[in-house]
């Protein structure tokens, strides 16, 4: 952890720092109405573009960047409309509360589903385009001529046949005299967006100086770390009031926390702790036992009519056409496994022992949640939203993990608790044995049909849900996300969801359901074209007789010299259609000497319609193949009466250089009416799974239908 005095000047953020530190500034604020974010409270700002008076232009967003590159893909945006030079783009964290900067409120701060680029991608181009028409509005008001006769050129400057080329700069005095346009216009190149210029994150990831949330450091500062009971979900009992070597312990309910002058001495001593703590242990383990959860699990699949059982799409008449495929699939609970752990610094002001003020460095993806999380807290429950600050720091990867609450909440505790700043940093080994975990999921399909495809198709999914485990409508759209809307023209079918009761703790993982319903359907379909001796590409093509994006990717991988050189017998396919956006992948696989599974090669197609920045769209289908390949060969978390058997990353096996294939991505620009972007972050990851599965049938004869592969896998194999 560094201690850069140099950093800290930017972990502070007032009014003038807001504004650029300048009174020559113009703030747009960027506006997302209910209707383009059906998951918004209410029309709300969701970013500003700051122009200063240095010429740079700075997006300041609650977009998270933690790695998938949103910094740079919604700034180019922006600079698109603008007319910018990449040099002078700038990107901010913003504010949870820029009521403290006398601004108005955002709308929801959440990151996840890819949604990021979609959401943003018409009110941002829209706010762009109206700052651009009041620069030329400003322009005429400073220097003469109409606005007609300003425009725009490239390096954030405006041209005038007599006034010649000025500055965004020079004239910012003017702009609060001028409103917007009646209509927006949106320029009509593509000069940045759709090019792969260079990520704004990344000079400062390579020479150290870009700020994580384990790298804040104030003055005054303790640290402290946490122990939780062996059993998940169990409470704390009793806890010693201190320990050799701590500055403090404090109960936090859920766990027990650690204060001392550093954070190694904070989690040697907290893991010291565990046998001297007496836990409150759940009442009924069943529910937090994996055995005992595949055994519930089934019995809803063989249950005529189970518990809350929902049909999500009917057509037909499926019972009467069955008859050529009857099984099952099932996927394990998984860790989010984050590279960064969960941490989170907070400092607490208090006047005459009355707390009046909370500020706080977090890595996280759901910034809206935490005003509301700091008031459930004794003692400040009464603050405002003008009391309450939350820096949004970068994240060493988030993939829905850090949407949660449950590491901010323990933070907030420990500072209310020592009256000093406060830094808590989780141990791995907690880490891992305290994740909000991907659900367990079981799948049974029932298919009938014949070489021109599939004709009937019963689809059930019984899986832990999210939603039922946080007390809302039991229907959980997760849970059925890539087994409904599918582009396959199969005209009797039902899929239908129950959930599986457990206190296994649930959480949002990268790709949700599709990372197991893909995983079914597409395994499925791969079986019918195999046993029916079909192409698996042909196959699933004589079905998408209605969706010609989709016909085109699958057309586009068959037709690829990267999937030709895949030997026929070692190679596998899978198709999604998710996030708005369409994803095939081809992997071609061998066995090593203990017969493990290497993948060797893989192409990616994809159209995700407008693309914002290739090089982009390529690292996240590569990240998606990583963190597929290792979840679908090795990983898994069973639990034993709610224990986990993973400590560490030495029984959680993540992919190492030498397992990495060689990765080709083909980018389609999408069908000609296609005129916004799709999600890409978490599409690359549902298909790998089903292609390995394909690609090992035809190699080995042998059909996989459970998940992880090799589940007794580790690091020193």
């Amino acid at each position: 952890m560094r201690a850069n005095t140099a950093k800290k000047e930017t972990l502070v953020m007032d009014r003038r720092s807001f504004l650029a530190g300048a009174a020559a500034v113009f703030l747009m604020p960027v506006t997302l109405t209910v209707s383009s974010r059906p998951a918004a409270a209410a029309t709300g700002v969701g970013a500003y573009i700051r122009i200063g008076d240095d010429n740079s232009v700075t997006l300041i967003t609650g977009q998270t960047e933690m790695g998938q590159g949103i910094a740079s893909g919604l700034a180019q945006i922006m600079a698109e409309e603008l007319m910018l030079d990449w040099a002078q783009v700038r990107f901010e964290h913003a504010p949870v509360n820029p009521q403290l900067y006398g601004l108005p409120g955002w709308g929801v701060q959440l990151t996840g589903g890819s949604t990021s680029t979609m959401m943003w991608y018409t009110p941002l181009r829209t706010a762009s385009a109206k700052s651009a028409y009041r620069l030329r509005a400003a322009a005429a008001l400073t220097f003469g001529g109409t606005i007609d006769q300003w425009s725009l050129v490239v390096g954030g400057k405006l041209k005038h046949a007599t006034h010649g080329e000025q500055t965004f700069a020079s004239m910012l005095g003017q702009i609060a005299n001028t409103s917007d346009p009646a209509t927006v216009s949106f320029a009509g190149t593509k000069r940045i967006v759709g090019q792969p210029v260079r990520r704004i994150d990344l000079a400062s990831k390579v020479d150290g100086s870009a700020i994580f949330g384990t790298d804040v450091m104030l003055p005054g500062m303790v640290f402290a770390s946490v122990v939780h009971c062996p059993t998940i979900t169990g409470t704390v009992k009793t806890c010693p009031t201190s320990a050799s070597g701590a500055l403090a312990v404090v109960n936090l309910g859920d766990a027990v926390g650690v204060v001392a002058k550093n954070t190694w001495s904070a989690m040697r001593i907290a893991n010291s702790l565990q046998s001297k703590v007496v836990w409150n242990k759940p009442a009924n383990t069943s529910l937090l036992d994996s055995t005992a959860l595949a055994t519930a699990a089934q019995a809803l699949q063989d249950a005529a009519s189970p518990p809350n059982l929902k049909p999500y799409e009917t057509a037909g008449t499926p019972d009467d056409k069955l008859g050529q495929l009857d099984v099952t699939y099932k996927t394990p609970f998984l860790a989010h496994a984050c590279m960064e752990v969960l941490n989170a610094t907070v400092s607490v002001t208090k006047a005459n022992g009355v707390a009046s003020f909370v500020e706080m460095w977090v890595p996280t993806q759901g910034q809206s949640f935490i005003p509301a999380t700091v008031r459930s807290v004794a003692g400040l429950k009464n603050l405002t939203d003008a009391q309450i600050k939350v820096n949004s720091m970068l994240c060493g990867g988030g993939f829905g993990r850090k949407i949660e609450q449950d590491y901010v909440l323990q933070a907030i505790k420990l500072a209310m608790a020592v009256n000093k700043p406060v830094k808590l940093t989780w141990s791995r080994p907690q880490d891992f044995k305290n994740d909000k975990y991907r659900p367990y999921a079981s799948m049974h399909v029932k298919m009938g049909g014949d070489i021109s495809g599939i004709k009937a198709m019963v689809y059930r999914n019984v899986s832990a849900s999210i939603n039922f485990q946080h007390g809302s409508n039991p229907e959980d759209t997760g849970a059925v996300a890539g087994a409904v809307k599918l582009p396959y023209a199969i005209s009797n079918r039902r899929v239908e969801f129950t959930p599986l009761p457990t206190g296994v703790p649930l959480g949002y993982w990268r790709s949700v359901g599709e990372s197991y319903n893909t995983f079914a359907m597409e395994s499925a379909i791969d079986e019918m074209a195999l046993a029916l001796k079909q192409d698996p590409i042909d196959y699933r093509l004589r079905m998408l007789t209605g969706d010609a994006r989709a016909t085109a990717v699958l057309q586009k991988l068959k037709s690829s010299p990267n999937y030709t050189a895949m030997k026929a017998g070692q190679r596998g396919v899978a198709f999604l259609k998710g996030f708005n956006s369409y994803v095939a992948v081809a992997l071609e696989i061998t066995l090593d000497s203990t017969s493990r599974i290497k993948v060797t090669k893989a192409h990616y197609v994809i159209d995700c319609g407008v693309v914002i920045n290739p090089n982009a769209v390529e690292a996240q289908m590569q990240g998606g193949l990583v963190h597929g390949i290792y979840s679908a060969l090795y990983n898994r978390v069973t639990f034993t009466n709610g224990v986990p058997n993973v400590t560490n990353f030495s029984n959680y096996r993540v992919l190492t250089p030498r397992d990495m294939p060689k990765v080709t991505v083909d980018i389609l620009q999408g069908a000609p009416d296609t005129t916004m972007p799709g999600g890409v972050g978490e599409a690359g990851v549902p298909c790998v799974a089903p292609a390995i599965a394909n690609a090992y049938a035809r190699l080995k004869s042998t059909r996989v239908r459970e998940l992880p592969f090799h589940p007794g896998a580790t690091m020193s194999d």
